[in-house]
């Protein structure tokens, strides 16, 4: 057998094991597994874990991650016992708001291919008859649910790689990770140095540690959870056959911060209902390898009782057979908890080589495992990992307190019902603008994204609502649409398309590549051709090798050695920065380019509007007419006295210019604009309207409307691809492939009752069948319609007849061509 590259994973847990397996099933041969406990049992949050495994999230990669977990553990046999107990998981409801929560997660599930089913009380009580159906409004049912047996697993998966080679080492404690001209080369432990092509950090919620030995930051917090198990409950005698055995469902009662599950004649309750507990790993001192059992163990903390008695009360009313019953034993034990809740995986942006698969939970293990397998052997996962890449925050994000403040919150929030616009109420003003003293002026209402303020609309443009036509007022919405929104969207998308607008663009993230080896590296990263003339500016994808879009940009040439790039975010700048860097070291002087984020620095204003050419070409000596710049031209001019650039492109389908200048000029720039624009009545517009402009004409949202799952001819973007181009990354994938060909499609819908408003990864049903989901989805101001995008299979066609399912309701919907509005360009481009 062929050796294949030498990979040190770091922790023998449920990854860990799991990430040794998918190597060896993808015939990787070379492989060593460390553990600073023993083996038997590493001590980490995998040997406490209760296994509770619900998969219907809000999020498509979770629930993959979750589903294949599932199907791996049931897979997992020893003497004719796999290491999933299929129970079948009940979230049940005792408030309308919850009630409402499950209907939408059942449309989640539907959206994932995951079966669901709600039921009412009585069909709860008949499922779960322990339950005191009292105060019980209805419940949510996935039979494929159910109990993960987390250790055993470990010890299965170790045996199993053991025969195929893998080495493991336990009690054995990484000290250090040796590196070598940019590149990790071993690992350091107190018996000597490990030589590694690749090292992959699974040490949970010592993740953090692992990686300050190589400058990174993994924005990770230990936070202790609570867990117990009562005495013997009379109701579950003779149930069992086994002592932790189990046949009712697992139960979530989320209403108060709970779930439960069997362990026999006894019952495991877990409870977030307390106040959060960070854990500082260095106090959790050393343990001897023969004093690591189940009740003594790093991750196993002291019960803190007071902290429980709430949730031992509410228990009890739930489940009226635990009057009977005591609180046996208890622990606080440690999970590792992010900013927005989700796992950290990928290679550090610091040091090639060198992986991360962190604070993933049992639920997601096995699925997190095959993504990482996948990455390793051959740089792309099946499963989009956009949601998880370690390089998706942003700087100010990875600071201590930022990490504890906002993982403390998640932690909170865990099973509240939150709305998917929700803002964090802290930390919040870390990023703004140089134009924010004059939105909170003009009444702007701000949300949060990326550590950023941004407008969503402006109580200064009420009044505006009493002046549009009446057939651009949306329509009433439901209570769960209006959260975060505000009918005077409306009146900014009117002034947009009838006269002027300034949006602010500046939290768009900006890249500068420069250097003689630019076009080299960026010729080869994107689908269309660069090689243009200075003053040009592209819209081109940037691909995996696989064909999926890892992301959609807009590049500027703004001389012959230096390119502005208009990015997606963090993991672009990662992927850029790493290109560069081997470009840069495995070649001549001419490939020599550099990258760097300049978003900090320089600020943009978006001005669109039938009138936006009157407006500039006021305050400015420049040529601003079609000849003077043409569309998607670029070039340097001075307006009303600060110098910019501006670049000939709109979001919003209506003629206008991005107009960046450096930020300290930023607030001049707004001022001269709006002091100018007053006489071509000139209004701020934010975010809503804009999602909205933007859905009319068509312009995908990366991320949403297409990941890496997606190719370009998928997603409608075959025009940004040019295969007549010597070679770009992904090209070789994509050959053979057309429009046509693709066996699905993102399509356009318009909501035939022109008033239902859906928010998006709703399902879409074609002849009863679930068939796709709602990617983005907004009210048309201009169209006076809803409209949604949703991947639909390629025999469903222009005109179909489909319904989307919002909250349990079916609404009726058309496939549309698209874009809906100006569809010929000419708002654009005259």
């Amino acid at each position: 057998m062929a050796s294949t590259p030498r990979i040190v994973i770091i922790g023998a847990g449920i990854v860990g094991t799991n990430l040794a397996d998918e190597l060896v099933t993808r015939g990787w041969n070379n492989i060593t597994v460390l553990d600073q406990g023993p083996l038997n049992m590493p001590g980490g949050s995998t040997s406490h874990a209760p296994g509770l495994v619900f998969q219907t999230n809000p999020s498509k990669t979770m629930a993959s991650l979750a589903k294949y977990t599932v199907e791996k553990l049931l897979s997992l046999t020893e003497d004719g016992e796999n290491c999933f107990n299929q129970v079948g998981g009940l979230e049940v409801a005792t408030t309308e708001t919850r009630l409402a929560d499950l209907k939408r997660k059942l449309g989640y599930a539907s959206s994932w291919g995951i079966e669901g089913k709600l039921l009412s009380p009585a069909e709860c009580k008949e499922l779960y008859p322990l339950l005191n159906e009292d105060g019980i409004l209805g419940g949510l049912y996935v039979p494929s649910d159910g109990l993960a047996s987390a250790a055993r697993a470990v010890q299965l998966l170790i045996k199993r790689t053991e025969q195929s080679g893998v080495e493991y080492r336990g009690n054995t404690t990484v000290t250090g990770i040796e590196q070598s001209g940019g590149r990790v080369v071993g690992v350091q432990t107190p018996e000597g140095v490990i030589p590694a092509d690749i090292v992959v950090s699974c040490a949970g919620f010592w993740g953090a540690k692992i990686g300050a030995m190589i400058g990174m930051s993994v924005p990770l917090l230990p936070l202790a959870h609570q867990y117990v198990k009562t005495t013997a409950v009379p109701d579950l005698k003779g149930r069992n056959e086994l002592p932790n055995g189990a046949k009712l469902p697992i139960l979530r009662y989320q209403d108060q911060d709970l779930y439960y599950r069997e362990h026999g004649e006894r019952y495991g309750i877990g409870s977030y209902a307390h106040r959060p507990m960070p854990v500082n790993v260095d106090d959790l001192g050393t343990f001897a390898p023969d004093a690591v059992n189940e009740h003594n163990m790093p991750s196993r903390l002291d019960f803190t009782v007071e902290d429980f008695l709430p949730a031992w009360e509410a228990s009890k009313q739930l489940l009226p057979g635990l009057a009977d019953s005591e609180i046996e034993d208890g622990f606080n034990g440690i999970f590792s908890f992010t900013p927005d809740g989700g796992p950290l995986v990928g290679e550090s942006k610091e040091l090639d080589g060198f992986f991360v698969a962190e604070a993933v939970w049992v639920t997601h293990s096995a699925g997190v495992a095959k993504a990482m397998a996948e990455l390793l052997t051959t740089g792309k996962s099946e499963t989009d990992l956009g949601e998880c890449d370690i390089t998706r925050f942003e700087e100010v994000q990875l600071t201590p307190s930022y990490v504890s403040e906002t993982s403390q919150q998640n932690f909170v929030e865990i099973y509240d019902v939150l709305h998917p616009l929700q803002p964090r109420l802290s930390p919040r003003n870390l990023r703004v603008s140089p134009f924010h003293a004059r939105h909170k002026e003009l009444g702007a209402f701000f949300l949060e994204s990326g550590g950023w303020e941004r407008p969503y609309w402006f109580e200064a443009n009420a009044g505006l609502l009493k002046e549009m036509p009446t057939d651009w007022l949306p329509p009433a919405r439901d209570a769960w649409a209006q959260m975060f929104s505000s009918p005077i969207a409306a009146a900014e998308a009117w002034k947009t398309r009838t006269a002027v607008a300034m949006y602010d663009m500046t939290p768009l993230k900006r890249l500068e590549v420069s250097g003689p080896g630019a076009q080299k590296l960026l010729q080869e990263l994107t689908t269309a051709d660069l090689s243009k003339k200075p003053g040009a500016v592209t819209y081109t994808l940037v691909l995996d090798h696989a064909g999926g879009v890892r992301s959609d940009i807009t590049v500027a040439r703004l001389d012959e050695q230096t390119f502005q790039l208009g990015a997606n975010g963090n993991i672009d700048l990662a992927y850029f920065t790493r290109a560069a860097r081997h470009q840069t070291e495995g070649g001549s002087a001419t490939d020599w380019v550099q990258v760097r984020d300049t978003t900090g620095g320089t600020c943009c204003i978006g001005l669109w509007g039938p009138l936006a050419r009157d407006l500039v070409s006021s305050i400015s000596d420049d040529d601003f007419s079609n000849e003077g710049l043409r569309y998607f031209r670029s070039k340097n001019a001075v307006i009303g006295g600060v110098p910019v650039t501006a670049m000939r492109l709109s979001y919003v389908g209506e003629l206008g210019w991005e107009l960046y200048t450096s930020a300290d000029n930023g607030q001049r720039l707004w001022d001269v604009l709006w002091k100018a624009g007053q006489a071509f009545g000139v209004i701020a517009a934010g975010r809503a309207a804009f999602s909205s402009l933007r859905l009319e004409k068509g312009y995908r949202s990366w991320g949403t409307d297409m990941t890496t799952e997606h190719d370009p001819y998928e997603a409608g973007l075959g025009f940004a691809v040019k295969m007549t181009k010597e070679s770009f990354v992904g090209k070789d994938a994509l050959e053979g492939r057309t429009e046509e060909g693709s066996s699905r499609r993102l399509r356009c819908l318009t909501i035939d009752d022109g008033r239902s408003i859906v928010l998006g990864k709703e399902p879409v049903f074609y002849k009863d069948s679930a068939v796709g989901y709602v990617t983005s989805a907004a009210y048309g101001y201009t169209v006076h319609k809803p409209i949604a995008y949703a991947y639909l299979p390629a025999v469903v066609s222009v005109g179909d007849a489909v319904e989307i399912e919002y909250f349990g309701r079916r609404i009726s919907a058309t496939v549309t061509a698209d874009p809906l509005y100006d569809p010929q360009m000419t708002r654009l481009r005259g």
